[in-house]
């Protein structure tokens, strides 16, 4: 331990030095802004919708403030474990050979978050885009399926590349496929020697540089593979390759300039899909889809096209012997409905690259069978995806970039639309956006049975019926637990709802063969919650004086604690009629006497519904 204390203590000092010359970028830089002490204060207080709306807006989550406080310790010193696992998930920091990663560890409030912390080593950590990165290395070697569209060939070696990503991170390639898109091989010059070109293309597609530069095979010495690299490097525009090669053996620095090329490619393909794939999406009659024709070697590279159905107001759909008006060829031609026509369902088609479909488990099968989507064809194969055009946009600027921006009105449907595409990476944001902007012990997500009166309040677009139904049928427990705690803290609103009462009946149904003993799992975590809801009114007003031995809130019998009776004296009150008038219509002394009058309110009738149900539980 001493030893492993003094190695910590020598490198720290040495990063320090990096850092101080500029060598080394600080990895938590001090942030003094306003917004970075608003996250400060989100992740004290445990404020999941906050804080993710804060990482949204860009606001850097491994900062650190005056005392070297960053995000991550304080939401895990102060026992968040969502919290933690949101911002381990977005990028924080964890990393155990440095300062800031050991100090969040070891003040880890419980085991659940000090193991939770362990087990995200550095690469998942420190680079949320690993798994992106580590998809785009793999291309330059993969065969199965074929997603590669052009050869570069010298003597007896070949290498299978991939025109959007040549073009995307180079320039002198973007020149050469703009001028002819259609070629599918290109020959190596002999001047220069056959590793360089390797080593240079492979960190092109987000490889490492390898330590030893000369294959012990090669008849190149190093310093010729070097000065080709040289030379390669500038022609194809690539001027920090020179800088990780110099980086040596310094891990850490290595890691930084790794990091960085990373997040230079990802804006890359970033404006390559916004150009090519989002820029170049084709609107057309549902009838007449099977009359588009887009041929191979387009200017964007393309090698199939994506479909997702819109509806229209006054569906009508065209007689299957009509013939279209145009049949368009290419990105640049839009198919019109003929003047006179009703509307119709319209469908829209996107040019985009086998080779970032098959990030998804689903669309890697389809391409490497014996399905009609993975054999040669003259056009290329335009395939159905079940989902309104806004969600697959969003799926696929999650293959492309690996970013997810979803507004909370879709993020059910990109629930579904991540589990029928096998993509749990995208799947989980979903669900973390739904839970995290919905948590049940804040008041964001509005129930729709609210809103009486003059005051008005925003309705958030979603259904808490619909979430327990995703949560039960894409079997996700964050979104089971979110869904029961925000029904227990809003159960007055529900409870009398014949909706919440089918809803109980499903959960009991899920147990097969039930007898009269079981239990009803969300019944269960319903009553747990309202327990710990009504607990949360009165943990400063002397709860325990409040609780009978069955653990019953007593509410006719005033408390004799002066403190308590005090802190009741002390509360809000509200004006109706002269008092506080409870769910039953009763007036009660102050608020905390009809919040005890409520809970048991609230209980009997879960009760009376479960008589009426005939469920025992």
């Amino acid at each position: 331990m001493v030893i492993r204390k003094h190695e910590l203590e020598a490198k720290l000092k040495d990063d320090l030095e990096l850092v101080q010359s500029g060598v080394l970028r600080d990895d938590n830089p001090l942030d003094s802004s306003a917004e970075f002490n608003e996250l400060l204060a989100a992740c004290r207080r445990g404020d999941l919708k906050r804080t993710q709306e804060l990482i949204t807006a860009g606001v850097n989550i491994n900062g650190k403030d005056n005392f070297d406080y960053t995000p991550l310790i304080l939401a895990s010193l102060c026992g968040h474990y969502e919290l933690v696992e949101l911002l381990l998930e977005s990028g924080a920091l964890a990393e155990r050979d440095t300062f800031q990663g050991e100090r969040c560890i070891y003040n880890a409030l419980n085991d659940k978050i000090r193991n939770l912390l362990l087990k995200y080593d550095y690469s998942k950590s420190t680079d949320p885009l690993q798994p992106w990165a580590a998809h785009i290395t793999s291309l330059f070697t993969r065969k199965v399926p074929k997603t590669s569209d052009i050869t570069l060939t010298e003597g007896n070696v070949s290498l299978e590349l991939h025109k959007f990503i040549l073009s995307a991170r180079s320039p002198y390639f973007q020149s050469k496929l703009r001028e002819a898109p259609e070629s599918v091989t290109w020959k190596l010059p002999q001047s220069k020697p056959v590793e360089s070109f390797r080593i240079v293309l492979h960190y092109l597609y987000l490889g490492d540089v390898p330590r030893e530069i000369v294959d012990g095979r090669s008849s190149h010495t190093e310093e010729e593979i070097l000065t080709g690299i040289d030379k390669i490097s500038k022609q194809l525009e690539m001027p920090k390759l020179w800088e990780t090669i110099l980086a040596g053996h310094d891990r850490r620095l290595v890691r930084q300039r790794h990091q960085d090329e990373v997040n230079r490619a990802q804006q890359q393909v970033t404006d390559f899909f916004n150009q090519k794939v989002l820029g170049h999406k084709m609107t057309v009659d549902a009838s007449n889809v099977s009359k588009v024709k887009w041929p191979h070697g387009n200017s964007i590279f393309a090698d199939c096209l994506l479909r997702a159905d819109e509806q229209v107001d006054g569906d009508t759909h065209q007689e299957e012997d009509e013939e279209p008006s145009a049949i368009p060829i290419g990105p640049e031609s839009i198919l019109k409905p003929r003047n006179g026509t009703t509307k119709q369902r319209k469908s829209v088609l996107y040019p985009v690259h086998k080779a970032m479909l098959i990030r998804s488990p689903y669309f890697e099968t389809m391409f490497s069978s014996e399905f009609l989507e993975a054999q040669e064809s003259e056009y290329l194969h335009v395939i159905n995806v079940d989902c309104p055009p806004a969600i697959l946009e969003i799926i696929l600027g999650f293959l492309y970039t690996d970013q997810a921006e979803c507004p909370l009105d879709l993020a059910l449907d990109l629930l579904y639309a991540a589990d029928m595409l096998l993509l749990d990476k995208l799947k989980n944001k979903a669900a973390a956006l739904i839970s995290s902007l919905g948590s049940g012990t804040n008041n964001v997500l509005i129930d729709r049975t609210h809103g009486g009166g003059d005051e008005v309040v925003e309705v958030e677009p979603i259904n808490v019926y619909d979430v327990m139904h995703a949560a039960w049928d894409l079997r996700v427990q964050r979104l089971e637990t979110f869904a029961a705690r925000y029904l227990a803290y809003r159960l007055e609103d529900y409870i009398d709802e014949e909706e919440f009462a089918e809803l109980i009946q499903q959960s009991a149904a899920k147990v097969k063969n039930r007898e009269e003993t079981d239990t009803i799992e969300l019944l269960d975590d319903i009553r747990y919650y309202l327990g710990e809801r009504f607990r949360l009114r009165f943990e400063d007003a002397g709860l325990d004086e409040m609780l009978d031995e069955s653990n019953e809130i007593n509410a006719r019998e005033p408390s004799n604690s002066e403190e308590t009776t005090n802190t009741a004296n002390t509360a809000h009150q509200a004006e109706i009629e002269g008092g506080v008038r409870t769910l039953d219509g009763e007036l009660a002394e102050d608020e905390f006497a009809s919040d005890a009058i409520n809970y048991q309110v609230l209980l009997r009738k879960i009760d009376t519904m479960l008589e009426t149900l005939k469920l025992d539980a």
